[in-house]
């Protein structure tokens, strides 16, 4: 167990990265997306969250990225799609947490096994379905304030026109 002790007292005790090495594959990422978004503002001491900040990006770098880059370059298919299969469920519901497998893609999308391809395929159509949202809201927002500007009389009709039909070209 890995222990933050705070400043009244209490303590934080995370899993070792030791025993993480017996999870499946996927689950360190999970794990650190939890804690990240829904612990680590409980823990009110700064130097706490400070060091439980620190542990979670160790146990990136040396046990969930490393473990998933093996098993996706690995040569056992089964294990493969068994990761790609918790994957792809992750990518549908929380595509950030699996951000990090982005570019092992490509190499998978190489292999000749179908089922494997068709889950890579997946997962980067997701990615990319993503990525459509976070720029469909960019859009949206300069658009709301473009708007706001034409109204208020600050830019003219054309400029307005022109920002509209961006956006609008972007949203189909």
């Amino acid at each position: 167990m890995r222990i933050f002790r705070k400043k009244n007292g209490g303590i934080v005790q995370l899993i070792d990265k030791e025993k993480m090495q017996e999870w499946p594959v996927e689950l360190p990422l999970i794990f650190i997306e939890y804690i990240r978004n829904k612990k680590l503002e409980s823990y009110e001491d700064i130097k706490v969250k400070k060091g439980v900040e620190n542990y979670l990006d160790e146990i990136m770098e040396d046990i969930a990225i490393p473990r998933l880059i093996n098993v996706l370059e690995g040569s056992d298919v089964e294990e493969i799609i068994l990761a790609l299969t918790r994957l792809e469920q992750l990518s549908r519901k929380k595509i950030e947490m699996i951000r990090p497998i982005k570019s092992y893609l490509n190499n998978l999308l190489k292999l000749k096994t179908t089922k494997i391809v068709t889950l890579a395929q997946t997962i980067s159509d997701n990615f990319a379905k993503a990525d459509r949202k976070k720029e469909l809201a960019k859009k949206r927002k300069i658009m709301q304030e473009k708007e706001k500007q034409f109204l208020a009389g600050k830019i003219g009709g054309e400029e307005y026109a022109k920002a509209r039909k961006e956006y609008l070209t972007l949203k189909e």
